[in-house]
């Protein structure tokens, strides 16, 4: 959501004085985006919105320390929500550590000829069918940008366990999406459970 820094210094001000109209407008313009950001983490769509409402909640707690001259507030709440969801995630997930040569971990990639044959909610509904651990691992990294050392402090786990649940990410994830993109169905084990 691009506000003007006109608009979102006003937001804020509402925000700070706890005025309901300008609550209700800041949680309608980022509802939407937030939620996703939310379910990128947390495929329980009942985890997904408990940790969405902490998040706006910590948002509006917390609006005070937002400084619209420093940042973007769209970006601001998002990594609320991000650090939100990892939040819950580190309750829900138990992590193993792993150790393992992970020098071959980032050789995996998924060719943009595969890619192009699929659609956003494939690729998507094919994320959700990792394990729960290695899909954090992979938003944490490929959608938000975190390294294994970040993600490693956010999830209480090693880097080397990070890198392996990245690389497992996408090697799966390449063994998924080519098998739909050359046949149009999923592999017999994946498309058997999700009956």
């Amino acid at each position: 959501m691009n506000l003007s820094k006109k608009q979102a210094e006003k937001l804020v001000k509402g925000c700070i004085n706890n005025d309901r109209t300008a609550q209700e407008a800041l949680y309608g313009l980022f509802h939407a985006e937030m939620l996703r950001v939310c379910y990128n983490y947390l495929p329980d769509k009942e985890l997904a919105k408990e940790a969405f409402n902490s998040g706006f909640l910590k948002v509006f707690q917390s609006i005070k320390s937002f400084d619209i001259e420093k940042g973007v507030l769209g970006g601001w709440i998002r990594k609320i929500m991000i650090y939100t969801s990892i939040d819950l995630c580190r309750k829900e997930l138990k992590f193993n550590t792993v150790s393992i040569d992970t020098q071959d971990t980032e050789d995996y990639f998924i060719a943009p000829q595969v890619l192009e044959k699929l659609y956003f909610e494939d690729i998507l509904q094919n994320i959700r069918t990792l394990p729960f651990a290695t899909q954090t691992v992979f938003n944490l990294s490929v959608m938000d940008g975190f390294t294994h050392k970040e993600i490693g402090e956010q999830l209480n786990i090693s880097e080397g366990t990070s890198r392996w649940h990245l690389a497992e990410a996408k090697r799966k994830l390449r063994e998924l999406l080519e098998t739909l993109a050359n046949t149009g169905t999923q592999p017999k084990e994946r498309s058997e459970k999700n009956k």
